[in-house]
């Protein structure tokens, strides 16, 4: 594996990662994304929902379109109260398990970017029993420095809050930060399209990084309806096995993607991966999915008359928290794994996906 690649996927990833993008405010983030894809794809747009396209042509015209997507939005807070003291209330925007939230660093995105922390009661003020209780969102507050007056002039109700994390390196070409689900499924597409550019491939390839994925897959539902795609791989992260999921999780950081199969994946889409990844030797792990597979995917399937779907997923430990932690050669393998798959596409792709 190329050091090139993966240095270039370790500095995407990190911009990304440390840059804010709450469901619904994806503005900067998508800038960051057009200004990267634009230098690897034919064509770079983005629609008016905030999804970013990125067309990489077929080497022959045979009119097949191959969609990718890849959610770019991250879970945030939102401001719901400013209080006589300045300090703020807030609401989650997606799943934030409150848990995770003491004594973080936050940004607040008011008419410029405020630092702030969310404190909590210290130890010596609480009685025993209350040290027992779970973490109530409605009692944590976000401080900012600011008096009540001037925090209601610089901030406003309904502004975003993201927090402030710097991705961590471990060992290993692992790394941990915020928002790796899912940006780190946009360096997937990025790995593939600079794969392809080496490769012949019949069909054009649209990469999508989606919008508003972890408050009901809303992105995927547009862009999908908007492209119409021949055939869809959705890319996401997975649970990755930890001591605390007690066996319950058996995808192993290192070990490959993950190729789901299930309800959500068309079964020769599935096929087509597994065998790609054999012929290559690309470690992947199997991943059933016997239901709703709370990823893009579950929207594209049901565009329109309906749209052949497959899905590829990181391994991810500590999902929702501003540790997420993966493995750098878990990402690489995807988005090579994706190319060599895009190539492998018969010039008509009907007779593989009729049932």
């Amino acid at each position: 594996m190329g050091n090139s690649l993966l240095q270039n996927a370790r500095e995407f990833l990190t911009h990304l990662s440390e840059s804010s993008g709450v469901s619904g405010h994806e503005t900067s983030i998508a800038s960051l994304i057009k200004e990267q894809f634009g230098r690897i794809s034919d064509e770079v747009e983005s629609d008016k929902f905030g999804n970013v396209y990125a067309l990489k042509k077929g080497n022959i015209n045979v009119n097949g379109k191959i969609m990718l997507a890849a959610h770019m939005d991250e879970i945030g807070l939102m401001v719901k109260k400013i209080d006589s003291r300045g300090f703020l209330y807030f609401a989650t925007v997606g799943g934030v398990d409150p848990r995770t939230l003491i004594s973080q660093e936050v940004f607040v995105h008011g008419r410029q970017t405020f630092p702030g922390v969310i404190g909590s009661l210290p130890p010596h003020l609480l009685h025993s029993q209350d040290l027992e209780q779970a973490i109530k969102m409605e009692e944590l507050v976000i401080d900012v420095g600011l008096s009540a007056e001037k925090a209601q002039e610089l901030i406003q109700v309904g502004d975003v809050v993201t927090l402030r994390r710097e991705v961590y390196p471990l060992l290993n070409d692992l790394l941990a930060g915020k928002s790796l689900d899912d940006r780190s499924g946009v360096v997937v597409m990025m790995v593939c399209l600079e794969e392809l550019a080496r490769l012949h491939h019949a069909h054009d390839v649209i990469a999508v990084a989606t919008t508003q994925e972890e408050v009901g897959i809303r992105g995927a539902m547009t862009s999908t309806y908007t492209l119409n795609p021949d055939l869809a791989v959705a890319i996401d992260v997975t649970h990755g096995s930890t001591p605390d999921t007690k066996g319950q999780v058996k995808i192993e950081l290192g070990k490959g993607p993950a190729v789901a199969l299930g309800p959500n994946i068309h079964p020769a889409i599935y096929r087509q991966i597994s065998e790609t990844a054999q012929e290559h030797r690309i470690p992947i792990q199997i991943e059933p999915i016997p239901g709703h597979s709370g990823t893009d995917a579950w929207a594209i399937q049901v565009s329109r008359a309906g749209v052949p779907t497959g899905l590829i997923s990181i391994p991810l430990r500590y999902m929702h928290t501003s540790v997420e932690t993966l493995d750098l050669h878990d990402v690489l393998n995807s988005g090579k794994l994706l190319a060599y798959f895009i190539a492998s596409l018969p010039d008509d792709l009907e007779g593989l996906l009729c049932y």
